[in-house]
């Protein structure tokens, strides 16, 4: 019996893994030789919004960058797990093709992480540095870490880059709370970020992110085009249930006739299928780029 039991728990197990490892990378996540590479700096940034706060940031500048034109903009949120060029997103590797084949504009990257409460950043950054902040700056429900990013951190990019001031040009994104606060971030500024890109997305209740379904429901269109995305294995505890919460937030954006994409698939909460679609997803974000380049 006990081997029997055994024996059904690694064949589900078989299962689920086979699940999550279906989600393959497409051309556009590979480096492709003769394609111009962009450049990606770190630097550390002491916050003022959220006083007493220290976190890592990158920024990547595309090849074609030349200072000539406004360069449009795209936020990450938990920066670590999207800057990677070996990681389930690989951002800079995806940019570079798609900016090189002339399916999104030239853009310039800024991938931040979460603040940690301290006078230094922990000696082990990413996830396992566990930044205290997190939640509170991603799971919130309020227009504090929008103005982390328009008071602080998007000035600081502006001192080195030109960057355009158009929201159709600007997108923001992230994964699991990183995915609520993007969201958030667009919902509130609306003028300011007009693209959002959400993983796994937390919209449910760790600080009221189950509301946002009805919030769109009961608020007045806004100019923001979304895409989501999630899995039948995500979350299920006493926060909520992730996937019904995502299938809710995509049933609330198709009622409002937003400019809305919903992607659901297999997997659990981790970036292997938001990874594996990250070029298409930025495809049908970016789609129509051309008609406003330049401003």
């Amino acid at each position: 019996m006990i081997r029997l039991l055994i024996l059904c728990v690694i064949s589900l197990a078989s299962v689920a893994f086979a699940n999550e490892e279906s989600y393959k990378f497409t051309p556009d996540s590979t480096r492709v030789e003769g394609i111009p590479q962009g450049k990606v700096t770190e630097g550390v940034w002491k916050s003022t919004v959220f006083e007493g706060t220290i976190r890592q940031y990158w920024v990547y500048v595309p090849a074609q960058y030349d200072g000539k034109s406004p360069a449009a903009l795209m936020i990450f949120q938990d920066g670590h797990t999207y800057v990677g060029e070996k990681g389930d997103f690989r951002v800079p590797v995806v940019f570079d093709n798609l900016i090189h084949q002339g399916l999104m504009p030239v853009t310039i990257g800024l991938f931040i992480n979460p603040g940690h409460k301290s006078d230094s950043l922990p000696k082990t950054t990413g996830w396992a540095g566990n930044p205290n902040n997190r939640s509170f700056e991603y799971d919130t429900l309020s227009d504090q870490y929008a103005r982390l990013l328009i008071e602080e951190m998007i000035p600081e990019v502006a001192k080195s880059y030109t960057l355009t001031n158009d929201p159709r040009n600007r997108a923001i994104c992230g994964i699991s709370s990183g995915g609520i606060c993007a969201f958030t971030a667009a919902w509130e500024k609306p003028a300011i970020f007009g693209k959002v890109l959400s993983h796994v997305g937390s919209f449910t209740n760790i600080r009221g992110g189950h509301h946002c379904q009805a919030l769109v429901r009961k608020t007045p269109k806004k100019d923001i085009r979304i895409f989501l995305q999630d899995g039948a294995k995500d979350l299920d505890n006493e926060h909520g249930n992730w996937p019904l919460a995502n299938q809710a937030m995509a049933k609330s954006l198709a009622y409002m006739k937003y400019d809305y994409q919903f992607v659901f698939g297999e997997g659990g909460h981790n970036g292997k299928h938001g990874g594996a679609i990250m070029p298409e997803s930025l495809k049908w974000l970016w789609r129509d780029w051309k008609e406003y380049a330049g401003k």
